[in-house]
């Protein structure tokens, strides 16, 4: 059960960091991106290709610094080219499909065998003992939580959020929208990027195809999360989206120890979980509705 939690644990805070993208762009922008899954494989073939290299270090500002790219590309075709949102992240989630197979130098997959990654630097350093995965993970995803906060918080940050809120307000306020949502994907993508170099580094391998449906997972986590912790200010945003992901992964790994359901049909779990976790405010909301009308129907039998 130890190796369950440590698990649970560790995938939560790696996959928080995609949750936490989301929220910026879903809830914070209001633009549904679906560069997600493809910006996740790009930051995760960056870092490992880099890493065999020998640069596990700078591996994980260049993946940032690649999607962040990506989210320039999803932004502009919104922007300039009026694409619609929805069809502007399809279009550069189908074109990164290549560009990903070149980071792995025209491989479906790549691994890392003996070389060093961030963990077993980390690990060597004996600090955590058999939790230094875990601690490391924390430390990246509160830092980038604690960083996403703060900078929510200033002018630039500010003017990102009335964006999201009001176009033509902002527009009226002498604020060029078209570069506050260029900076919020940019940002909302390198996220998505760290989430995937931290994961490919712990897991000394990258693959293709390894970023489908993380899109529809992260946005269960951040569900998940809001519905536990509540909406709000943004700490609680950040603060939802890493409760959120752990719930998530503790549920998905629970599953899996127990072995109550056969490992053929986790594909079928995973959606009824995140199908359950995206319906949850609607069934909560339902639920509210239905105890108001028994209460009324109970009154009116009271008053006769």
């Amino acid at each position: 059960m130890l190796f369950v939690t440590q698990t649970a644990l560790e995938l939560g805070f790696q996959y928080a960091l995609v949750a936490m993208a989301l929220f910026l762009s879903y809830r914070v922008l209001d633009i549904a991106d679906l560069t997600t899954d493809g910006c996740f494989i790009l930051g995760c073939a960056v870092s490992v290709s880099l890493t065999a290299a020998g640069h596990p270090f700078l591996a994980i500002p260049a993946a940032m610094a690649a999607g962040a790219c990506a989210g320039f590309v999803t932004a502009f075709l919104q922007t300039k080219l009026g694409v619609p949102s929805i069809l502007a992240g399809i279009v550069t989630n189908t074109g990164l499909y290549t560009v990903n197979l070149m980071a792995m130098g025209w491989k479906a997959n790549q691994s890392l065998l003996r070389q060093d990654t961030i963990f077993t630097l980390f690990r060597d350093t004996g600090i955590g003992g058999s939790w230094n995965a875990i601690l490391l993970s924390a430390g990246i995803t509160v830092l980038a939580g604690v960083l996403l906060v703060a900078f929510l918080g200033t002018r630039l940050g500010l003017s990102i959020r009335a964006t999201g809120d009001n176009r033509d307000m902002v527009r009226a306020s002498s604020i060029n929208p078209t570069f506050t949502i260029t900076i919020g994907l940019c940002i909302a993508n390198a996220l998505t990027a760290l989430s995937g170099a931290v994961v490919g580094q712990a897991q000394k391998t990258a693959d293709i195809n390894a970023g489908t449906g993380v899109v529809v997972i992260g946005l269960a986590c951040l569900i998940i999360g809001e519905t536990i912790v509540g909406r709000g200010a943004m700490f609680r945003g950040a603060v939802a989206v890493i409760v959120g992901s752990i719930l998530y992964r503790f549920i998905y790994a629970i599953v899996l120890y127990t072995k109550v359901v056969p490992i053929d049909c986790l594909k079928l779990v995973t959606a009824i979980v995140v199908g359950l976790a995206i319906a949850a405010p609607t069934l909560k909301s339902w639920a509210a509705f239905q105890a108001r009308k028994r209460k009324a129907l109970a009154a009116r039998k009271g008053e006769k």
